[in-house]
Formats: structure tokens, C-alpha cells, sequence
């Protein structure tokens, strides 16, 4: 059986905040990757695998697969770090009844059109919809980069900014 003990939002998915910082504070075992484009990708799933530390275990899902895997029981096996490269993965992932209770947004990287909202973490209209989508639907998300910060709950970004939700 598994735990999830953490569901992060970060574009860059395994990279070494998220190893030193977060997979060491969960006291992780296995890092669980849902992305439909990199499920599709050997060598870049295998970039990943390679970069999670050695007694882990990596598994790279489509959400569809992800969704199966946790409706028969082998999603993980250990105390899991699941991990989403984009919002609308997350999305697309809790509207196919993937549960996330929490979410935490670590990462997402800037673009023309997206604005800053906590330290580097960056949103657009449709990113800051989605969210608030999955927010009215029970999941908790916040924004969190390290565990030495604070959470910012995802409500106080949209109190802070003006995104346009329609």
C-alpha cells in the first residue's frame, strides 16, 4: 500500500530543492511523476529517474494511467511525493477523480503574459482558473518553494491580484 505524503505543482519537476528540501521532509521513498507528455517520453522519463536520489523509486504516469493505477491499488507502493509539471495536468487529473486533498505550488516559471504572485512562482488567467476550479472543489492549495517559508493560501493570490476567472 502507499501514502502520499505530498502532491506538488512544479514545472521542473525533480530538481534539487524538491530532493534536499522536500522528498528529505516527507521522508519519501518513491517519487510519482503525472504528466500525459512525459509518460510518452522514455529519455526524458529517464532524466528524471536518474536525478531522484538512489534507493527511490520513480514511476511516470499519464494521468489516465495515474487514475487507474490508483483505482486498483498500484500506484506506489511506499511514502510518495506526487509531482505535476503543469496546472492543466493537475486539472485534467482531478477532473478524471484523482484525489488531491492538498496542493502545493512550488514552481511555475515565468512567461509572457503570467504574473508574479510569491517569490517566483507565476500565474496567468488560465493557470489562476483552473485552481481556482480545483480550490471550489475541495482541494487545498497553497504556494510553498521550501519548507522554511510560508504558505501562501491560493485564496490571498486571488485577493491579491487581478486575474480574470471567467
Amino acid at each position: 500500500m502507499y501514502d502520499i505524503k505530498l502532491f506538488r505543482l512544479d514545472f521542473r519537476l525533480i530538481h534539487g530543492q524538491v530532493i534536499a528540501k522536500w522528498f528529505g521532509q516527507i521522508r519519501g521513498n518513491e517519487i510519482v511523476i503525472v504528466d500525459d507528455d512525459l509518460s510518452k517520453d522514455s529519455f526524458m522519463a529517464s532524466i528524471y529517474e536518474m536525478s531522484a536520489p538512489v534507493d527511490s523509486k520513480v514511476h511516470v504516469y499519464s494521468v489516465e494511467d495515474a487514475v487507474k493505477k490508483v483505482e486498483d491499488g498500484t500506484f506506489a507502493s511506499g511514502k510518495v511525493l506526487v509531482l505535476f509539471k503543469s496546472v492543466d495536468q493537475v486539472y485534467k487529473a482531478v477532473q478524471n477523480g484523482f484525489k488531491v486533498d492538498e496542493l502545493q505550488i512550488g514552481g511555475l516559471g515565468s512567461a509572457p503574459g503570467r504574473i508574479n504572485v510569491y517569490g517566483p512562482i507565476t500565474l496567468d488567467d488560465h493557470d489562476a482558473s483552473l485552481l481556482k476550479r480545483i480550490s471550489d472543489q475541495g482541494t487545498n492549495v497553497y504556494l510553498q518553494q521550501v519548507p522554511e517559508e510560508a504558505k501562501m493560501s491560493f485564496s490571498k493570490v486571488l485577493e491579491k491580484f487581478n486575474f480574470n476567472l471567467n
